[in-house]
């Protein structure tokens, strides 16, 4: 289903893991994890690889690089037109640390529970 409504996941205090850690990267590692955040906004549920793979239990990775350095943003579809993104990182190994799937799981049943409470906006 293109054409999906991109929600940025927010803790219950009020922050927004991917803004922060966006803030954090060099400007034009930035713009790449940007314009892929566009491309899954557009794209949808039809996103595949090389731009994004499923990691199973609802949850999928959506991958940028720049300079050498691989980044992943996790995410997880709500229904058929929204798709949360949880947070990024980067890595330097082949697979995705089982820590960020149980974090992005984590956030995908507290966001099910209270989807209002737990929703931002990319600006």
């Amino acid at each position: 289903m293109p054409n999906v409504d991109l929600i940025l996941f927010r803790e219950t205090d009020g922050t927004v893991p991917l803004v922060e850690w966006l803030d954090e990267l060099l400007p034009k590692a930035s713009d790449k994890c940007l314009e892929r955040l566009e491309r899954l906004e557009e794209a949808g549920q039809e996103l595949r690889r090389p731009h994004a793979d499923y990691l199973g239990e609802d949850i999928y990775e959506l991958r940028a690089k720049h300079l050498g350095v691989n980044y992943r943003m996790l995410y997880f579809f709500h229904g058929t037109k929204a798709v949360i993104v949880s947070h990024g990182f980067s890595k330097q190994q082949s697979k995705v640390p089982k820590q960020e799937i149980e974090m992005a799981t984590r956030r995908m049943r507290e966001f099910r529970a209270a989807p209002t409470r737990h929703q931002a906006k990319l600006e």
